[in-house]
């Protein structure tokens, strides 16, 4: 017989039990779920690996023959489509969309017609800037909260 709570019958509580387990067998389990999360993420990154190295080369070829360099190709293979998505990740340079709002403007045109522009504020910049400039700022300044995280530290017996 155990005192050790298993993932199984943790399986089998809701929050409010899980809640009542001594705090030594909640740190045990909390190492049982991060060493699977992390088992779970080296198997899923071989597959992933495993993949492109059988259909990489492949699907590459599909995508020339197609006339594009990214998006889906679809492979048949032993009864299987497979479909290797290639997505396109566009990233602009800022001082030069600058500059390019700025000329559009120039030419009378609203750039809004076909850029959106986001203003984003640090919150460490934030709450260094003066009150006088804060102040300014607050009426835009909406504060959320995240997703709640803990964990457990075993204290030196001293």
């Amino acid at each position: 017989m155990t005192n050790r709570t298993t993932l199984a019958q943790l399986r089998e509580m809701d929050a409010g039990q899980a809640a009542s387990l001594p705090v030594d067998r909640l740190a045990l389990l909390l190492d049982e779920v991060a060493a699977l999360k992390a088992d779970a993420k080296h198997l899923a990154d071989l597959l992933h690996d495993a993949l492109h190295t059988r259909y990489g080369a492949l699907a590459a070829a599909v995508r020339r023959a197609e006339g594009k360099d990214t998006g889906r190709a679809r492979i048949a293979d032993e009864g299987f489509e497979v479909v290797a998505d290639l997505p396109k990740k566009a990233a602009w340079d800022q001082p030069k969309l600058a500059v390019a709002v700025a000329t559009i403007r120039g030419w009378g045109e609203d750039p809004a017609d076909y850029v959106t522009t986001e203003i984003r504020v640090p919150e460490s910049r934030f709450t260094a800037w003066p009150p006088r400039i804060r102040a300014v700022f607050e009426p835009a300044r909406t504060v959320a909260t995240g997703r709640p995280s803990y964990t457990l530290e075993p204290k030196d017996a001293a």
